[in-house]
């Protein structure tokens, strides 16, 4: 049984990850450590720590529908792209992570934050999403790297619904802990079949999470993009930094 202490660790992790990953992403440079720093091996900490993403995703879904935001047909035509990936990244992931491509990441994520505040064309639509043909092929490869370590996956989703289907970031926000809820599930079945869930991790966190999700979603609908935008912007250069070892 958890101790108090890694019972409140664990509570308040998952609040400020939920908020994070809801609002913009990278949610998990919070709770993976505090996974880690509980006494989880990196491999489990990567499976424990989805327990806790599809409440998380639960909550804000279910939020974002109660107040008619959600478009769950649209959503799950997204998922159905990420699912291959996802599946397949998801039995990748006790392999070694590439320092590197963190690295790589870390760079990616500032590119991704700082053309988010270049104002678009105008005549684009908020609502209603463009077509392009390279939406699913980005799909999938997000869908791999969400299923083989999750880390700031939320800014890459974001980022193909924010520029290759020119949503607002409203939507983008709803589609995207849609999809991430869906593809899920599915990646969580896998980790726990391998052994790579602690179900008392991961559920106490799950509780933060979703605690964090439901503030979160709550203050997108009443706050709409512009504190959403705001928040973004500290949560990837905060996860940038973590990457690079900066902070």
């Amino acid at each position: 049984m958890l101790e108090l202490h890694a019972l409140l660790i664990l509570f308040f992790a998952g609040v400020a990850g939920g908020i994070m990953n809801v609002m913009a992403g990278g949610g998990s440079t919070i709770t993976l450590p505090a996974l880690i720093l509980l006494g989880l091996d990196a491999g489990v900490a990567n499976g424990t720590n989805r327990v806790a993403i599809l409440i998380q995703n639960i909550s804000a879904t279910l939020t974002f529908s109660s107040q008619k935001k959600t478009r769950i047909r649209k959503s799950v035509s997204y998922a159905l792209w990420t699912i291959p990936g996802a599946i397949s990244g998801a039995f990748m992931a006790t392999r070694i992570e590439d320092a590197l491509f963190e690295k790589i990441l870390a760079g990616l994520l500032i590119v991704v934050v700082l053309t988010m505040l270049v104002p678009r064309e105008n005549g684009a639509s908020d609502k209603v999403a463009r077509k392009s043909v390279w939406t699913g092929p980005a799909l999938l490869l997000i869908g791999f790297y969400g299923g083989f370590v999750q880390i700031g996956v939320g800014f890459l989703f974001m980022a193909v619904f924010f520029h290759l289907l020119h949503l607002d970031l409203l939507t983008t926000t709803v589609h995207k802990v849609t999809v991430i809820l869906l593809y899920t599930g599915l990646t969580l079945f896998v980790f726990a079949i391998l052994g790579k869930v602690d179900w008392g991790f991961g559920l106490t966190l799950a509780a933060g999470n979703a605690t964090g999700a439901f503030i979160a979603a709550k203050v997108a609908i009443r706050r709409g993009e512009k504190v959403i935008r705001g928040v973004m912007v500290v949560a990837v250069l905060i996860m940038a930094l973590r990457i690079l070892g900066l902070v």
